[in-house]
């Protein structure tokens, strides 16, 4: 079963083609980072401006990478939420438009089910090894799902396909917030979780800041460890930034220092959690999930395995939503026309309370496969 799959909840125009959940047959997508690093964060409106301009390429690129034509796709996947409402309904619209064209079934997929999903996936033309075991073969259900991204921090357990219970969430900022807000007061710029782990790569072992282990919950909360910061880098004269910059070594320091109370956190409730409600494997994704000191901190605490997608997978794509969508599929659950974005979905929601049959509509002449 061969899927496209279309992505634009965020600031990354993205579209692949996945046969049987699994297999990458392509993965396009194309980055606005540069677009808003200028602003320190994701502008809503520049980022579906963008989007608009960027669809049409991307979901070309993708079939042409696979060497298919829409026509030889199985049925067209798009993320319906969460993310922001104006750059998910430039993927939705386009989606209908194809499923329309081709008469090909739409599945609207949660995108943090997505991001769980990343994990199942493997790319045959670069990995030198056989594909490796699913994860409810590598491990069995159920799977605790730590999906960390700029605008969540969800624990979920997965019981099985399509059975997601969340557990824990952040009470505030999500973890990737937090790492670019951390970012921009050390003068790090944007995106923040690449330029942290670049700089704490090179930090001494500083005075540790503080954790919130938010006790008798498995939730999170990242706001105080970000004052936490502020105040630091008021006092070391990182933030605001003296004349000729701060002393990189003192950035450094605090960069390592954020890192490690971020990933300590998290690692120590995740594996906690496995332990608690009997889980045979964790699984994580998200943007976060590809810094290299939460995947250590995580392998070293957890008692049983760790599945971590490659970094790249971590991030936004349209291959997680194919993915996902494989197996919404073999339930037998299709998106009616009335789909519409939710950008308020939690992890164990269905996208769309229509499960109806999508209805078959021809429209000759058009030239949408092209």
């Amino acid at each position: 079963m061969i899927v496209l799959g279309i992505e634009s909840s965020c600031d990354d125009t993205a579209a692949a083609v996945v046969a049987n959940g699994r297999e990458i047959r392509s993965n396009v997508a194309t980055s606005q980072a540069e677009l808003h690093a200028r602003y320190g964060g994701i502008v809503p409106e520049l980022a579906s401006r963008s989007h608009v301009q960027q669809i049409v390429p991307v979901v070309r690129a993708a079939l042409a990478d696979a060497d298919l034509t829409l026509p030889e796709v199985d049925a067209i996947a798009v993320t319906s939420g969460p993310g922001l409402a104006g750059s998910l309904i430039v993927g939705l619209n386009m989606a209908k438009g194809l499923a329309a064209a081709s008469g090909k079934p739409l599945i609207g997929v949660n995108h943090l089910q997505g991001h769980a999903y990343a994990a199942w996936l493997h790319q045959p033309q670069t990995d030198s090894q056989p594909a490796p075991p699913p994860p409810e073969e590598l491990c069995g259900f159920p799977l605790l799902c730590l999906v960390v991204s700029g605008g969540h921090t969800d624990l979920a357990l997965l019981r099985a396909h399509g059975e997601f219970e969340r557990i824990g969430r952040t009470r505030d900022d999500a973890a990737g917030e937090a790492f670019d807000k951390a970012a921009r007061l050390m003068g790090l710029g944007y995106p923040g979780g690449p330029a942290i782990q670049e700089a704490a790569a090179h930090g001494a072992t500083s005075d540790p800041l503080p954790r919130a282990w938010m006790r008798g919950t498995w939730d999170f909360s990242f706001s105080g460890l970000k004052t936490a910061v502020l105040h630091r880098a008021r006092a070391e004269g990182i933030h605001p930034p003296p004349d000729g910059g701060p002393d990189p070594g003192a950035v450094a320091a605090l960069a390592r220092s954020f890192q490690d109370a971020v990933a300590d956190v998290l690692a120590t409730k995740t594996a906690r959690a496995a332990v608690e409600f009997g889980a045979r494997g964790i699984v994580i994704g998200g943007g976060v999930a590809a810094n290299s000191a939460l995947r250590e901190a995580l392998n070293d605490r957890s008692g049983v395995p760790v599945i971590s997608p490659p970094p790249a997978l971590c991030t936004d794509n349209g291959a997680m939503i194919a993915a996902a969508a494989y197996h919404y599929l073999k339930r037998g659950e299709r998106s009616g026309w009335d789909l519409d974005v939710k950008p308020g979905l939690t992890i164990e929601e269905a996208p769309s309370a229509s499960a109806a049959l999508v209805t078959r509509i021809t429209a000759p002449g058009s030239d949408i496969s092209a």
